[in-house]
């Protein structure tokens, strides 16, 4: 027979970790609906202003029209007197500096982060990495700085000697400069993926007569891959976001080019521009900016999707 005291004791113990749980769940539970309720609400005032801009700019011209010209005209009968808002230059100098800086920043993250984690000493290691992450923790706007006073001037004395005509802005200085701001995201986070792989891995691979270089190629990196195109779509997502860099380096020109040494602007830079200084909210130049940042959801969104299917299919193979 049980003790009354014991079985009253027992019960208080249990009903306070039932408590316990209760509001651990409910933390939990609430934690995840503001994260859910907040992204709900950023895409339904992002729908709501894009479809007031839609009434009155024809999304066809926005989607596919050529010049980005949201400026009103003094006069009713100037060129584009009541504004051109194609965003077609935008998402082409958007895409360009984002591939500059990727074609920079992926060879130079993936082999620091397989330096470091495959053929570094511990000493080196525990040297180079936090040096290599301090780039992470440098504001963008000394980037950008660094871009427009030194790397610009350097790309266009060296186009110039040898014939090119190069605008003092350019894609190019804005993608270099990005993509070594990118260098420390990919290699930090590669880092810790490789790092992850089992030891016991790389010693099969090593015990079956494979060389270090093959071990890592044929058997470290496919096991980490997925976390690997996890750290590249961080850093597309950063280069697709960046507004300084661009600022100072590329400049403000809507232009519709395909080529690197070109003055360029991007879809973030403009939606800053717009929405700077006193502005009708109501007007179709306010308005393209919620239009704007609306396509670059839905491509970010993509984006993720695309990189979701990629990283199941390597786990697949892997598997």
């Amino acid at each position: 027979m049980v003790d009354p005291a014991v079985d009253l004791e027992l019960r208080h113990a249990r009903r306070s970790t039932q408590i316990k749980e209760f509001a651990i769940q409910f933390v939990l539970v609430t934690s995840s609906l503001v994260a859910i309720l907040t992204t709900v609400g950023i895409v339904l005032s992002l729908a709501f202003e894009a479809f007031l801009f839609f009434k009155k700019i024809p999304i066809a011209d926005f989607l596919f029209g050529l010049e980005w010209s949201p400026q009103t005209a003094i006069r009713k009968d100037q060129v584009g007197s009541s504004g051109a808002f194609g965003v077609i230059p935008l998402l082409t100098g958007t895409l360009l500096i984002s591939f500059i800086a990727m074609i920079v920043a992926t060879p130079l993250g993936l082999l620091s982060a397989v330096y470091l984690a495959e053929y570094a000493r511990r000493e080196t290691r525990s040297v180079v990495k936090p040096l290599l992450e301090l780039l992470a923790g440098i504001p963008t706007v000394v980037y950008g700085f660094f871009a427009a006073l030194v790397v610009a001037p350097i790309i266009r004395a060296t186009g110039s000697g040898a014939g090119f005509e190069i605008s003092s802005e350019s894609a190019l200085a804005a993608g270099l400069v990005m993509g070594i701001m990118l260098v420390p995201f990919i290699s930090s986070l590669s880092d810790d993926v490789i790092n992850a792989v089992p030891q016991a891995l790389r010693d099969a691979s090593l015990g079956m007569g494979a060389t270090p270089a093959e071990t890592v190629t044929k058997v470290v990196l496919p096991a980490a891959m997925p976390g690997i195109i996890g750290s590249l779509l961080l850093a597309i997502s950063r280069a697709i976001g960046e507004t300084m860099i661009v600022v100072m380096a590329a400049g403000l020109a809507a232009k519709l080019s395909l080529n690197p040494l070109d003055a360029v602007t991007t879809m973030t830079v403009q939606i800053v521009t717009l929405l700077t200084g006193d502005q009708e909210f109501d007007s179709a130049k306010t308005l393209a900016a919620f239009a704007i940042a609306l396509l670059l959801f839905i491509l970010t969104l993509g984006l993720n999707v695309v990189a979701l299917k990629i990283v199941d299919r390597y786990k697949k193979q892997y598997d």
